[in-house]
């Protein structure tokens, strides 16, 4: 006898077996246990899924010689027939091949005539969606009211193509891509039942190789064995499908975390020896990664019975989850733009040295993977900590001491200087802003020359016992600028010729920096010093780059160095944005009363029975 490949040989003779298509087996099986049987069924999904098989068994279940079932005999003429494909009264059609619209008036021209032996006629039109529109109008009348003898079954892999009037007078069913598992299981039952030797790693390779079809991996099986000569092993499925040992990806994993070009470009070297498809390596590149980013978010997620199951959690924890994510997504990438590459190899290389040369340099995250509360905000200074947090009690007492000391040889004219506390409100400030620097400004008393504009000495705040209150919650870091006593408050006459909001007008300010420094409110001027204040919920844009584009903006109108600070705190009514704000609103206000006083409009609304809309009005645009 001929050999049978396994793809048929093992194909479904009734619904129990069946793999992955559990949802459609129960609505079929109830239905045809209850003969609540529709006239056309339409079966959609990607190739080698099930879906002939699936209609091949409802044409036994309809014409088995025991009656209309669940569960067709196989052993009946009926059965046979319609397993081997000669039934005259299931009429199979491959819709690629018969597309004009003659063929399909052809094969319906006999549609009214009874079937010759068994219960009902069948039409199984394969690859549904290859129909001509004409065919299609021709089939439509038919396929909605059909004779009592007659069954619809379609299948297509693109139901997208199909138009509306076909889906609307079928029942739909969805066949599902296998899970690699599943073709796993029924992989190991039908080596099994074959007596071919295999290991668990050639089923994995195979079943992903397969990429969710069940004829595929049969396929691929088949061609594995002969392959093989009678055998699976995970080397020879390896060399036939193209891929990439597990374990080269591991050993490339371990030179990249251990951030060794030489050792990382040693190891594609030796996978280059192999002949691989590049795309390959990288696609399992991304996959052991991605496995890696389950167990450092959910430890135990990784199925334990893995060969490379210890491998897995080394690794997970010898990277943090900022590594994992960015290299599997610029293996991704990686895999995307190959074809741009002088050659693969060279993308491969690429993709490699640019995983050890863009490694995260600030670990957001732990080696764990557990992600901190919340992300800290953006500090409001230039950061130049001195100690580390734990060393920060001491040296503040250190300070306060020096402090002391400095005092008492401070001259005469500078023991007028006094200390002002500008903080933010507990309420304000988040748990992750109390990460935010405690700045210290010191400048210099009235009469001393000015200097260039410098950054400000920093320290990092202690999250101790000391900032903490009763409840264990933290208080938001306090931040202290020393000014002289001849400093002007600054509602009067300041350096900037007015009032700071409308001086900021005439600043020439654009982009996100005229954004952020509309928000400050100038809280102390004293010399060429200007001392804002910002609000900690408009910080998150600040950065030292707009300090300094603020401080050179003022230079230019004031023809004159000054010294910009910036510290966190609560904010009134005096920062631009707010001035701007409250003159759109008065200049709304006075349009809407406008409209109301508009004696053409309000005889308009009174004639046509109109309102008019509050939020549809707009003040005159004006040059601000």
């Amino acid at each position: 006898m001929a050999y049978q490949v396994l793809a048929r040989k093992w194909r479904p003779s009734n619904f129990s077996e069946m793999v992955g298509q559990e949802h459609v087996v129960k609505a079929l099986t109830t239905a045809l246990a209850s003969e609540r049987l529709h006239h056309a069924y339409l079966f959609t999904g990607t190739r080698g899924v099930g879906k002939t098989t699936v209609a091949r068994l409802i044409a036994k279940s309809l014409n088995c010689d025991t009656g209309v079932t669940a569960e067709p005999c196989g052993q009946c003429a009926s059965c046979i027939e319609i397993a081997e494909g000669r039934s005259v009264d299931v009429l199979e059609v491959d819709a690629a091949s018969r597309t004009k619209v003659e063929d399909t008036r052809d094969l319906l021209d006999n549609v009214q005539y009874a079937p010759t032996r068994s219960r009902f006629k069948i039409y199984l039109i394969d690859e549904v969606h290859m129909l001509s529109n004409h065919s299609f109008n021709a089939l439509l009348k038919t396929l909605e009211e059909p004779p009592g003898h007659v069954k619809f079954l379609l299948a297509t892999t693109d139901p997208q193509k199909l138009p509306a009037t076909v889906l609307s007078r079928c029942l739909q069913f969805n066949l599902k891509n296998m899970v690699p598992q599943q073709i796993i299981d029924h992989l190991r039952h039908v080596l099994a039942e074959e007596s071919v030797s295999f290991d668990d790693e050639s089923l994995a390779l195979l079943a992903r190789g397969a990429e969710g079809s069940m004829r595929d991996a049969l396929s691929l099986t088949d061609q594995a064995i002969a392959h093989g000569s009678g055998k699976l092993a995970a080397d020879e499925v390896r060399q036939m499908l193209g891929t990439v040992s597990r374990t080269k990806v591991f050993d490339l994993l371990d030179a990249i975390v251990a951030n060794d070009p030489k050792l990382a470009l040693g190891v594609v070297e030796d996978i280059a020896s192999h002949s691989p498809d590049y795309a390959g390596t990288l696609d399992v590149l991304a996959s052991v990664l991605h496995q890696i980013s389950l167990a450092q978010a959910v430890p135990g997620s990784v199925d334990s019975t893995l060969p490379e199951h210890e491998r897995l959690a080394s690794l997970a924890q010898s990277m943090t989850a900022d590594d994992a994510h960015l290299w599997w997504q610029m293996a991704v990438a990686a895999k995307r733009e190959l074809y741009l590459a002088s050659d693969p190899r060279a993308g491969l290389d690429m993709a490699v040295l640019r995983m050890i040369a863009f490694r995260p340099a600030v670990v957001l995250t732990d080696a764990s993977g557990v992600p901190p509360a919340k992300k800290p905000e953006p500090p409001v200074m230039p950061v130049e900590p001195a100690t580390t947090p734990t060393q920060q009690p001491s040296i503040s007492s250190d300070r306060r001491n020096n402090d002391a000391r400095s005092t008492d040889q401070m001259a005469p004219e500078q023991e007028g200087l006094v200390s002002k506390r500008v903080s933010a409100p507990a309420s304000e400030v988040s748990a992750a802003e109390n990460l935010a620097p405690a700045v210290e400004v010191a400048d210099k008393p009235s009469h001393a020359p000015l200097e260039a504009p410098t950054r400000a000495a920093t320290s990092v705040a202690p999250l101790g016992s000391n900032n903490g209150v009763a409840n264990g919650s933290q208080v938001p870091p306090v931040t202290v600028i020393e000014v002289p006593q001849g400093a002007k408050p600054p509602d009067e006459d300041l350096p900037t010729h007015g009032s700071w909001p409308d001086f900021f007008e005439g600043l020439g300010l654009k982009g996100v920096i005229h954004t952020v420094a509309s928000h400050f409110e100038l809280s102390v001027a004293f010399d060429r010093t200007l001392c804002f204040t910002l609000s900690p919920a408009n910080a998150t844009l600040f950065n030292e780059r707009h300090q300094r584009g603020l401080a050179s903006a003022i230079e230019h109108v004031l023809e004159e160095p000054v010294t910009v600070q910036v510290v966190l705190g609560e904010t009134s009514d005096k920062t631009p944005a707010y001035q701007r704000e409250l003159l759109e609103q008065q200049r709304l206000s006075a349009a809407r009363q406008a409209l109301e006083s508009d004696d053409c409009l309000n005889a308009l609304l009174t004639d046509f029975d109109a309102i008019v809309l509050p939020e549809s009005v707009r003040p005159p645009l004006v040059e601000l």
